[in-house]
């Protein structure tokens, strides 16, 4: 064989092997967030995912047809356009459940006699009018595919007529892609952990055909409502049992559903067990039932910030692939950095597609997503991508020896010479004050150099942290003589950055009041930007409001005294400042008490200044927290004096109440708190009831209404 034959071949395969790196499946990283959580759309970091899930469109028991909850219609409205902001190629998709109710009984594991899409398969027409509504609504609200989210088929039937419906939908789509202009929508769903029930199994074949992919449901397997022992929500293993997403995975790939078609379901929550004896706290130790929550479920960041209120210790369960911590008589499991690692890594050795987060919102400042990221870009990533650089290199060098060999009556000099501008890195200078202490009676800022703060914060150690936001980690400093100070070190993967950063240094230096936070100084040295707060030794005030044993603090003395104190913080920034200041962002979490239980007002990344002949005005960049926004604003961008007067009432409610405005009320528990006491003020029907006092509750309604 010659070399031209030997270099020909060697080009081939490189160029196969090239090919085949370019057209292998991309890596899913999918997540849902759902329109009734607390989490504002802009705070979606989606520059980690590739997928967003918008949750949920309910269906009509007497059309089939798909209906967006009326006060959650304009999250749906602007989910695609605020999502795309940050990553133009993230893919949006409408999902669509079986009702709020029904899929809770679901992830109970309670049987659901009847429901509206069991009904809905039974008749063609039903399933007609089903997916017609489903593509015309997806379109409406701009997003590119659909998404199925149902748990829980009841019967054999089910089974058989889903089957028909998915074929039907395929084809239904297909045809009004043809027909039209838009590209293709995607078609997904969820699915339960196992392939088989006691009456049959899922339509696999059909799933197979007709879905892009679909995503197993990998945990709520025990719950504390259910069970009387202790176990975690979502092990990838169980030596002493097949409730496991390992025993469920190798299961549906056993029954032929192909694994670049299967997506691991990755829970960004966990559960609050009581035990019955603290020293028992082993896997299988007995429970007396749930803690902190109604149902004991508790979000990853609730989860990260009720361990740090504590100072608790987390274990990872490599047996089982979970995390837990201990306090008290509380056994708290969930999925900390460690599991979701394991887990991705898991899904790879097994080929599957990718994964999808429930939900995006209970992520704590993007920790569990980057893990998942930094999985995803590991060894084998790393191989791969140097395969790509050395080979073409191995061609190179081998088709000049070739030249080389075949001219060698030639001699070629190559010279060349690549000029690189020299180019002065941007200097900001700054009159760094390395004084042992900041005076707090000074109004202006002050410059601290970044080794003055390392020193004080012990370099930023973990011992010094004190909790953190979407600005990103705040940690406890002492300057040299015996001052105590907060600072907030803006995170590389934080959503906000320079603008709020400004914002935050010049309002406070021109607001000064007992019931505002002071920033004394800041820090800006090459990519570190840092603020620096007067020390609040109590926290902020939803870590006394929601938790169960710190909320005995607050008797209502203290209640009546944080309330008048956010009042007249608030009455500054609007009537009695040289500058009409709308806060955008008052809730709980941003309400600081000082040692003597006094609120300070904090946060103000998100002000805007407001002229004092000014009634209103517009913005095109929705921000603040879902639930604390009022109406108008989020539907066309229009603020005002009223938006803090609107999240102030939202406040005051949660502070008499002591509940979270997250949680459903009425003898459905379907309202959500402001719904609820709204009803009773309209109808004149104030009454104490699960803890609630809604006695004093006028003010909060009229500031909401």
């Amino acid at each position: 064989m010659d070399s031209k034959t030997i270099i020909l071949l060697i080009f081939i395969s490189i160029l196969s092997y090239q090919l085949h790196c370019c057209t292998a499946q991309p890596w899913t990283k999918a997540g849902y967030w759902y329109a009734g959580s607390e989490s504002p759309i802009p705070d979606i970091n989606s520059a980690l995912f590739t997928h967003l899930i918008c949750g949920f469109a309910n269906v009509s028991s007497t059309t089939y047809q798909l209906s967006i909850p009326l006060e959650q219609e304009q999250y749906f409205s602007s989910f695609t356009n605020i999502v795309k902001s940050k990553n133009p190629s993230v893919i949006t998709l409408l999902s669509i459940w079986n009702g709020q109710a029904t899929t809770a009984k679901a992830i109970l594991g309670e049987k659901v006699n009847t429901s509206v899409l069991s009904s809905m398969l039974n008749q063609s027409s039903y399933r007609r009018s089903f997916i017609e509504s489903s593509i015309k609504t997806a379109r409406q609200y701009g997003f590119q595919g659909i998404d199925l989210f149902w748990l829980w088929p009841n019967t054999a039937s089910d089974m058989t007529n889903m089957g028909i419906l998915l074929d039907e939908w395929r084809a239904a789509v297909d045809s009004e892609s043809r027909n039209s202009s838009e590209s293709k929508l995607i078609l997904t769903m969820a699915l339960y952990y196992l392939p088989s029930f006691e009456f049959g199994s899922y339509p696999i074949g059909s799933i197979q055909r007709n879905m892009d992919w679909a995503h197993v449901v990998a945990y709520d397997y025990h719950l504390p409502l259910n069970e009387k022992f202790i176990h975690a929500h979502a092990v990838l293993y169980d030596p002493s049992s097949n409730v496991s997403t390992d025993y469920g995975i190798r299961g549906w790939l056993a029954k032929g559903f192909p694994p670049n078609k299967l997506v691991f379901g990755l829970p960004y929550h966990g559960y609050a067990w009581t035990l019955v004896n603290p020293k028992e706290n082993a896997i299988g130790a007995p429970s007396s039932g749930r803690a902190e929550t109604e149902d004991g479920s508790m979000s990853y960041k609730y989860i990260k910030s009720y361990i740090r209120g504590y100072n608790a210790k987390t274990i990872f369960n490599a047996t089982f692939v979970m995390n837990y911590c201990i306090i008290g008589s509380t056994w708290i499991n969930f999925d900390d950095v460690e599991s979701i690692r394991a887990k991705i890594s898991y899904a790879k050795q097994k080929n599957l597609r990718g994964y999808n987060v429930f939900l995006v919102s209970n992520d704590d400042n993007w920790m569990l997503s980057q893990a998942a990221q930094e999985e995803d870009n590991g060894p084998e990533k790393k191989r791969r991508l140097l395969l790509i650089i050395m080979l073409p290199t191995a061609l190179i060098i081998i088709i000049l020896a070739f030249m080389m060999y075949y001219i060698r009556d030639r001699v070629l000099k190559s010279k060349g010479m690549i000029i690189l501008g020299n180019r002065s890195p941007s200097q900001r200078v700054n009159n760094t004050l390395d004084s042992e202490n900041l005076d707090s009676n000074d109004p202006n800022p002050k410059a601290l150099s970044l080794s003055t703060i390392k020193v004080a914060t012990n370099d930023f150690s973990s011992a010094n942290k004190l909790g953190e936001g979407g600005f990103g980690p705040v940690y406890k400093g002492i300057l040299p003589r015996g001052q105590e100070i907060a600072v907030k070190r803006l995170s590389k993967t934080s959503t906000q950055g320079h603008e709020e950063f400004a914002n935050e240094v010049a309002f406070t230096a021109r607001l000064q009041h007992i019931n505002l936070v002071r920033v004394l100084g800041f820090c800006i040295e090459g990519d570190e930007k840092m603020l620096i707060y007067e020390y609040m030794p109590n926290k902020s005030l939803d870590l006394y409001l929601y938790d169960p044993i710190r909320q005995h603090v607050l008797d209502w003395r203290k209640r009546v005294h944080i309330i008048e104190g956010i009042t007249q913080g608030l009455l500054y920034l609007q009537e009695y400042s040289n500058f009409t200041i709308i806060h955008r962002d008052l809730k709980a979490s941003n309400i600081l008490l000082d040692k003597d239980m006094n609120p300070k007002i904090s946060d103000f990344g998100m002000a805007k200044l407001f002229g004092k002949d000014e009634h209103e005005a517009n913005t095109d960049r929705i921000v603040g927290t879902y639930g604390y926004v009022p109406p108008e604003y989020v539907r066309k961008g229009v603020y005002s004096m009223k938006y803090d007067v609107y999240s102030f009432g939202v406040l005051l409610l949660q502070i008499i109440s002591g509940k979270r405005n997250s949680c459903y009320y009425g003898t459905r528990e379907t309202l959500t708190l402001l719904e609820y006491a709204y009803e009773k003020w309209i109808v004149g029907k104030f009454e104490e009831k699960d803890g609630i006092c809604f006695g004093e509750m006028g003010l909060s309604v009229i500031c909401i209404k």
